[in-house]
């Protein structure tokens, strides 16, 4: 078809070639078994956007291969490697969580926040701006930022990861107000359940929180090799960051839109309280 009035973006649904861009999409069954049997996250390297990674920590079994600082020089943020570890503990918790679940995905270690568990917002957007160019697949993002100067920025990066195949799982915030990117449609935005299970999922298909995990009395990783117990919508993003990393081992080139289909097709139904 060379219909000169054809409007803009059609090409591909015309039957010219499409450069493979368009695909058959249909399976017959999407459950567990097809979504993430037999994955262990093999191939797949995750970010995590946090406070830091300890990388000899028990929990994170040497799967650490790059850590990075993002540092406010000048009132300009600015990406350089990193050697400090995790300086709260927050980080390895997910990473211990995430690891749990995918056991031989490669972590990237991206740290923005300090001793405090607090940081700039616009170290963390230049920290998941280097995640999304690095080319990671997935990132766990168990952190917000309130500032609404940053807002357009935010959105932006996270259209631009959303259509370039990278799956941001980002934790609510654990008080109601807006913070971002956790707000946006184009992540996967995810808040705590009590159900003492690892692969207990909920789909929520009113916003703006759309998945929900154990984030209630999690036992998690801590700092200087420790453990402990805590609750928080940080530690249910990494059970859904880690369940993501196994769907994207599994049937690489899925888009985020194809994965969360995957995972309320496959989400544990909310009548059922027999884990309650």
């Amino acid at each position: 078809m060379t219909d000169p009035l054809l409007p803009a973006w059609s090409e591909p649904f015309t039957g010219q070639d499409t450069g493979g861009l368009l695909r058959a999409g249909r399976v017959e069954t999407i459950d567990r078994e097809w979504a993430w049997g037999s994955s262990t996250g093999a191939g797949v390297r995750v970010a995590i956007i946090d406070s830091g990674l300890e990388r000899g920590h028990p929990a994170l079994d040497g799967r650490v291969v790059e850590s990075v600082a993002v540092e406010i020089v000048d009132g300009e943020p600015r990406v350089v490697e990193d050697d400090a570890g995790d300086l709260f503990g927050h980080g390895t918790a997910c990473g211990g969580i995430i690891l749990g679940l995918a056991p031989e995905v490669e972590l990237v270690s991206v740290r923005v926040l300090g001793s405090d568990l607090r940081g700039k917002g616009a170290a963390f957007l230049a920290g998941l701006e280097w995640a999304v160019e690095r080319g990671v697949q997935v990132a766990n993002l168990s952190l917000s930022s309130k500032s609404d100067a940053l807002f357009p920025a935010f959105h932006e990066v996270v259209d631009q990861a959303y259509f370039g195949g990278v799956a941001l799982v980002s934790a609510a915030n654990n008080v109601q107000g807006a913070s971002y990117p956790s707000l946006f449609a184009s992540v996967f935005s995810v808040a705590a359940h009590a159900v003492p299970d690892p692969w207990w999922l909920y789909y929520n298909p009113a916003p703006p929180v759309e998945f929900g995990a154990w984030g209630v009395d999690v036992p998690i990783a801590w700092k200087d090799g420790g453990r402990t117990v805590a609750t928080g919508n940080s530690f249910a993003a990494p059970h859904i960051c880690g369940i993501v990393a196994l769907i994207v081992a599994k049937h690489p080139g899925l888009t985020p839109f194809e994965i969360k289909t995957v995972l309320a097709a496959v989400a544990n139904d909310p009548r059922d309280l027999s884990r309650g």
